[in-house]
């Protein structure tokens, strides 16, 4: 793997409309370069016997009765909206 120059990490910066000021292009590619480096590191661990997992933790959900409901809840909802018709959110038009 060839490390991450600063130039390349002004033109990823870019392309995500972010602003890096000059000075801190070169310290930025030595952190991705270690973010790297760790990952490379994790590619080495054997996990062949090991099964996915989605937590740490070995807990099962609690189910719920699944309903079909309002929640009773529009006015609370639509408070904060600056702009509500008919009890919706109303967003200006886009396409014309």
């Amino acid at each position: 793997m060839s490390d991450i120059e600063p130039a390349t990490v002004a033109k990823i910066a870019r392309l995500s409309r972010i602003k890096i000021e000059e000075n801190k292009l070169e310290p930025l590619a030595g952190e991705l370069n270690q973010i790297i480096g760790w990952v490379e590191q994790l590619n080495e661990v054997n996990t062949d016997d090991i099964e996915p997992m989605a937590s740490v933790v070995n807990a099962k959900l609690r189910w719920r009765e699944d309903v079909v409901n309002d929640g009773n809840k529009a006015e609370s909802v639509l408070k904060n909206a600056p702009i509500t018709e008919y009890s919706f959110f109303a967003v200006p038009k886009v396409i014309e």
